[in-house]
């Protein structure tokens, strides 16, 4: 299960990027954008991330996710169209040059701390 490896990276950035000096600090929510060929489950990522961010600032933060689905662009014809399956040519043109343009994300949008 990479989720594991996902959660104590995205706990690590996290952390690593709250300033040192604020003091009674909370984090409740993390943003996160996934794609949707990040091969990330969220209800696992959601269980290891509760399981890591124990007895640390995260601990009881949310992790808001926004889904981001697969954009393709045809380098042909500049055609783009959100795509739901194998993608081997243009939908508009049919030429087999296209590109992923979107739908492998997997970042920290935002950090929201607790007033």
């Amino acid at each position: 299960m990479h989720e594991m490896g996902v959660a104590q990276q995205m706990i690590n950035i996290a952390l690593a990027s709250i300033p040192a000096d604020i003091v009674n600090l909370k984090v409740e929510r993390l943003n996160l954008k996934v794609g949707k060929l990040a091969a990330v489950v969220e209800d696992s990522l959601r269980f290891c991330f509760e399981i890591i961010a124990k007895d640390s600032l995260l601990d009881g933060a949310e992790l808001a996710i926004e889904h981001i689905p697969v954009k393709v662009r045809c380098k042909v014809c500049d055609a783009i169209w959100e795509a739901d399956g194998p993608i081997f040519s243009c939908q508009k043109c049919k030429d087999g040059a296209v590109e992923i343009i979107s739908g492998r994300e997997l970042e920290i949008v935002s950090i929201e701390l607790a007033e």
